[in-house]
């Protein structure tokens, strides 16, 4: 063996040794452990009948308004439905997915769009969580500070869902 061999063959050995041991001590971002507990945000008096209804005809109103046909649901505090209408000729599987997004944005205090996300970036765990749906058009419903309900819409894109759920959300304001 040549000593160019030799060079190139430990060269080689201790790239690969680097290139595994920097590898190894990539730490997985699941196990980072962050100072504060992420999307703590209390839970507060369930939404009232009223606001509700503002919620759902607000996300309606801008469905109609760009001619989508949607499906919304308003959930309370407690995961439990408050309102519920299905638009005229929108899709059937929808009714399931609307309340779906509802109720997985009020129980896990967060936007739908970001479960997706996670599942987008790897985080595929999140599947096995029990009430997820990882499709945006989900959106916790937050009045001083407190989670009082949410807002979920399907019967579009996930993009679409999500605009008519923002407008109910503004409603709320």
């Amino acid at each position: 063996m040549s000593i160019q061999s030799i060079i190139g063959a430990t060269l080689t050995a201790t790239t690969l040794l680097a290139a595994g041991t920097s590898f190894a001590q990539q730490a997985n971002p699941l196990d980072a452990i962050p100072d504060k507990m992420p999307f703590d945000i209390p839970y507060g008096p369930s939404i009232t009948l009223s606001r509700a209804e503002a919620v759902l005809h607000a996300a309606l109103a801008e469905s109609t308004r760009r001619t989508w046909k949607l499906n919304c649901a308003v959930f309370d505090a407690g995961s439990n439905l408050v309102m519920f209408q299905r638009q005229d000729g929108a899709a059937l599987a929808s009714i399931d997915i609307a309340l779906h997004k509802a109720r997985a944005a009020v129980k896990f205090r967060r936007e739908t769009k970001l479960l997706e996300a996670g599942v987008q970036n790897g985080m595929n765990y999140l599947i096995t969580l029990d009430d997820v749906i990882a499709s945006r058009g989900g959106i916790p419903l937050v009045d001083d500070g407190k989670v009082i309900g949410a807002v979920g819409c399907s019967g579009g894109t996930g993009s679409q869902d999500e605009v008519a759920a923002k407008a109910g959300v503004a409603a709320l304001r």
